[in-house]
């Protein structure tokens, strides 16, 4: 893989790292000591200086009750990872709010495959 997209995949990883712990109002220091590392080295991940391990990965999710899988395809390039992200935040809204998501990006994709052409 080349460099630039380990860093480009890193600093996804890391941006939806630090989302989740955000989300599940947690602090570094909380995630570190659950960790048993350094709070410099929760930084390092968040910041994607280091890309976590999948073992180190399998302990995140654990921590933030989700699956590897959600810390990853968050910031996926594949069209399927993303429509599965997408479908994972409609899942939380009521069926008009859904509806509405869903026009939007109707709208959207027409707009930016016009513009394509």
């Amino acid at each position: 893989m080349p460099k630039t997209e380990v860093e480009r995949l890193a600093a996804g990883v890391s941006r939806a790292i630090a989302k989740r712990r955000a989300a599940c109002e947690l602090t570094q220091e909380q995630v570190a000591e659950r960790l048993g590392i350094g709070v410099e080295a929760v930084s390092r991940i968040e910041r994607g200086v280091v890309l976590p391990t999948v073992v180190r990965l399998g302990e995140l999710a654990d921590i933030f009750e989700c699956n590897i899988a959600d810390l990853l395809t968050e910031v996926s390039s594949r069209a399927t990872d993303q429509a599965n992200h997408i479908a994972r935040l409609l899942s939380k809204l009521g069926s008009a709010d859904r509806a509405m998501v869903v026009e939007i990006i109707e709208k959207l994709t027409a707009r930016l495959g016009d513009l394509d052409r």
